[in-house]
């Protein structure tokens, strides 16, 4: 049997080593002797009698040139230098790649870009646990006590944010407390764990079994969610495992648990001595994965050879994966290296002799095991990666590019009419180009009307200019239901680092500025998504749209047709980071609704925007149409966008009075901040209700309204002062404006309303009675009836123009004008909203 074409398709593959920890420097406190052995303390003085021990040094000497002794190898070290032994060890491994969990404590590592220098690819594994151990040992920004709330906002947020930048997550749960993961821990029990971890000071180490179990979990989510494998340590290692506890078969919950059935998931270090045990999980679960780093070189040959086979007696070969867990030494990396290609050969030497494979077969499995797999898997180019720019690895491989570049990046923006619009990238370019110069776009779409692609007149724009749509990339995730894709929402700007006058999020971010600077204040919004789902029928060969249902309020036959739909719109949302507080049917037929858990203005709004895409896509996806019109059909209920608001300084809500003592419920702050809100309300309705059919919703007794008040828990008043479960007795928690409809820009409303509520506080206007009774029509002021009445208002209303800036209004008020022209003139054009809000 001619076994050449697989010697020479193993010497010459250059490897991909998909999991590795930092190089120290040469005056690192941490010893030599540890490149060879996993023991400490008193152990260590046992390990040069072990047969890995004996054979790696030999095989460190004979690259230097030098005695087979630790000493010798030592003093080589320390006159060659680290530069030139680390690149003697990495030309001779032939490593193109590594992936480093750089989350491993060393003294003296060096950074990711320094190992730029012998390895043409560098890229970065984030290890969760220690990055939760950061964001607790820096505590909150505003010097609160940490709640389970707080840091999961700010872990995952973390997670996020990094997610662009690194190819995987990993998890070190075998060390801490055990492979049996509880997927179902509760907020209480984590939040038990989380305290028991603080309460055992700083440097906080994460220990608790129940708290480590929910970090794994909400960060397994995160990786499902943009596509990121999550790496875990299993079987043997130093002994601060409980090596009873990292057999893999221990992860069968998390298996097993509908919410992870597409996520990946490696096991590391062959799982020895579970490799059996490994290889048939990842015969039988689509999750499961397998790398065989550690186990070579640390066990003996017989022992590599034997993990590595047992691996491949179930395991596809498509799912097992070299790393050298290199890490602290150069030396790790060379011999994980060398040792790996001399027993894979012998391992595939064997298949083809016993007849499992031909030899063209094991060549291919050769050049897959040893890089193919890992490039696929962690979805390696250079141009996502530490990398040198002429290093085309994809190339070298003879991979088909077109692997990495089929998957598409959505960039989301909302128009002056609320309409939400995107421009879709190939992710490549979006990495390469987007990211750093944005996409270019026609300054006169911020001036279109809900009816036609066009500007509208008096708007200030044309078709003359453009400008670039900048991503933000912490608002980068991935579509849930569409998994090969990801969006992105964005600034306008003239130019990168430039904001645009026109642009919305930088409206609302410069209001806020205002509102934190003179009072240090920040409001905090959580919006309530009312929709109806409506059903296709044909009737003598016309569309029609029915409602999906006809039953009635919180009805649960309602929400039992419709749970399916809801549970994978409540899964999607969650699964983007947003926080899902309750859902039911609403009063109109087919009318559902979702309650968005509040946070930072910006925030909101940028997950309502996502929020809605989920709904409607979900539908879209199951047949029926989503639609978020403020009143699709006239003689039903319409739908809002209620918005709950509330006043924060200090990590404290303000809005609230501190005890008792005050008439509402309501702070003098608070007080004043609904005031000018309420005083600027019918000008304000031009950006919260800004069509003609959001009036045909703001009628009398459909607790949407329609007189100039407010009232405690009074669903009839546009403005309703708020005291949820939990809150203090007599106390008031927050205030919701129910005037908010669906085709709105929620990042103009917002601004809008911070900006009247600024007023109220420079002018520290009083606050109105309650109105505590059906509102009386002859003794109250009615909110504009009209889109014509509310811009009315806006016309002699300055307050918003000064605060929103001069450019922006005048388009807004164009947009406005334009479209009371259009549907005054079309009576039946508001049927076609269902299609657009």
């Amino acid at each position: 049997m001619d076994l050449s074409a697989l010697r020479r398709a193993v010497e010459e593959v250059e490897l991909v080593d998909a999991h590795a920890h930092n190089i120290v420097s040469i005056d690192s406190n941490f010893p030599f002797i540890h490149a060879f052995s996993e023991a400490y303390g008193d152990a260590v003085s046992f390990s040069p009698h072990s047969l890995s021990f004996k054979r790696s040094l030999r095989d460190i000497s004979e690259l230097y040139g030098s005695e087979p002794s630790l000493q010798a190898i030592e003093q080589h070290r320390r006159v060659s230098g680290l530069q030139s032994i680390t690149t003697s060890c990495f030309k001779a491994a032939r490593i193109s790649t590594i992936l480093i969990d750089d989350g491993l404590k060393l003294d003296k590592k060096h950074d990711l870009e320094w190992h730029r220098s012998f390895a043409p690819v560098v890229g970065r594994i984030l290890r969760i646990e220690r990055v939760a151990e950061e964001i607790l040992d820096e505590g909150l920004t505003d010097g609160r006590s940490w709640t389970l709330n707080s840091f999961t906002e700010v872990f995952v947020s973390k997670l996020k944010s990094v997610s662009g930048e690194i190819f995987g997550f990993k998890s070190i749960a075998a060390y801490r407390s055990g492979l049996e993961i509880n997927p179902n821990v509760t907020d209480k029990e984590a939040e038990d764990g989380l305290y028991q971890d603080l309460t055992a000071g700083k440097p906080v180490r994460v220990a608790n079994k129940d708290f480590i179990d929910y970090i794994f979990s909400i960060s397994l989510e995160v990786a499902q969610c943009y596509d990121l494998p999550m790496q875990i340590h299993t079987g043997f290692g130093d002994k601060d495992l409980d090596m009873r506890l990292s057999n893999p078969l221990h992860l069968r919950a998390v298996l097993e648990d509908k919410r992870f059935l597409k996520s990946r998931i490696v096991l590391l270090h062959a799982s020895y001595p579970f490799s059996r045990e490994a290889s048939y999980l990842a015969s039988v679960y689509s999750q499961i994965y397998l790398d065989f780093g550690l186990a070579i070189p640390k066990l003996s040959v017989h022992g590599m050879i034997s993990s590595v086979k047992e691996l491949l007696e179930l395991a596809p070969i498509n799912k097992v994966m070299f790393s050298t867990d290199g890490y602290a030494f150069p030396e790790t990396f060379y011999i994980g290296a060398k040792r790996s290609r001399e027993v894979l050969f012998s391992v595939l030497r064997d298949a083809c002799i016993d007849g499992d494979l031909s030899i063209p077969e094991a060549v291919e499995a050769a050049k897959d095991i040893f890089a193919r797999n890992s490039i696929r898997f962690y979805k390696i180019s250079s141009t996502n990666c530490l990398a040198s720019s002429e290093y085309s690895l994809v190339s070298k491989l003879n991979i088909n590019s077109s692997e990495f570049d089929s998957s598409l990046v959505r960039i989301i923006f909302v128009d002056g009419s609320g309409q939400h619009r995107n421009r879709v990238v190939p992710r490549k370019r979006f990495d390469d180009v987007v990211t750093k110069n944005g996409v270019g776009l026609a300054c006169c779409v911020m001036a279109m009307a809900s009816y036609i692609d066009g500007p509208a007149e008096g708007s200030g724009l044309n078709a003359v200019g453009e400008i670039r749509l900048m991503p933000d990339l912490s608002t980068r995730v991935r579509i849930p239901w569409s998994k090969q894709e990801e969006m992105v929402l964005c600034d306008m700007q003239i130019k990168a680092g430039t904001p645009w006058e026109y642009c919305p999020r930088e409206a609302l971010r410069q209001v806020s500025k205002i509102l934190k600077d003179e009072f240090d204040l920040e409001m905090k919004a959580g919006f309530e998504n009312e929709f109806y789902l409506l059903k296709s029928i044909t009737r003598e060969g016309k569309e029609e749209w029915l409602p999906f249902d006809t039953s009635n309020y919180c009805s649960s036959s309602a929400f039992d047709a419709a749970s399916s739909i809801l549970r994978e719109i409540t899964a999607s949302i969650l699964s983007l980071g947003i926080s899902v507080e309750q859902l039911h049917a609403e009063a109109g037929n087919g009318q559902f609704e979702f309650a968005l858990g509040y946070t930072t203005c910006t925030k909101s709004a940028d997950n309502l925007i996502y929020s809605r895409e989920v709904v409607r896509a979900i539908a879209r996806k199951h047949g029926l149409l989503a639609t978020f019109a403020p009143k699709y059909k006239l003689d039903d209920l319409g739908s809002g966008s209620h918005v709950h608001l509330s006043l924060w300084q200090n990590g404290k809500n303000v809005f609230m009075a501190a005890d008792g003592s005050t008439k509402h419920g309501i702070s003098k702050i608070g007080e004043e901040f609904m005031a000018g809100v309420l005083h600027h309300l019918p000008s304000v309705l031009a950006f919260i209700t800004p069509l003609p059919n959001s009036y045909d919703r703001l009628q009398p007794n459909t607790w949407s309204g329609a007189y100039l008040c407010w009232g405690n828990e009074n669903k009839e008043a546009p403005l309703r002062a708020s005291s949820p479960p939990g809150t203090p007795n007599g106390l008031v928690s927050n205030f919701e404006i129910k005037s908010f409809d669906g085709s709105a820009n929620p990042h103009l409303g917002l601004a809008a309303i911070i900006a009247a509520g600024i007023d109220g506080l420079r002018r520290h206007l009083p606050l109105p009675e309650p109105v505590d009774t059906n509102p009386n029509p002859e003794k109250l002021q009615r909110l504009p009836t009209s889109l014509s009445e509310s811009l009315e208002a806006l016309h002699k209303d300055d307050l918003l123009k000064e605060f929103i800036g001069e450019k922006l209004t005048v388009a807004i008020k164009a947009i406005r004008k334009a479209e009371i022209g259009h549907y005054s003139k079309n009576k039946d054009a508001y049927k076609n909203l269902i299609h657009i809000y």
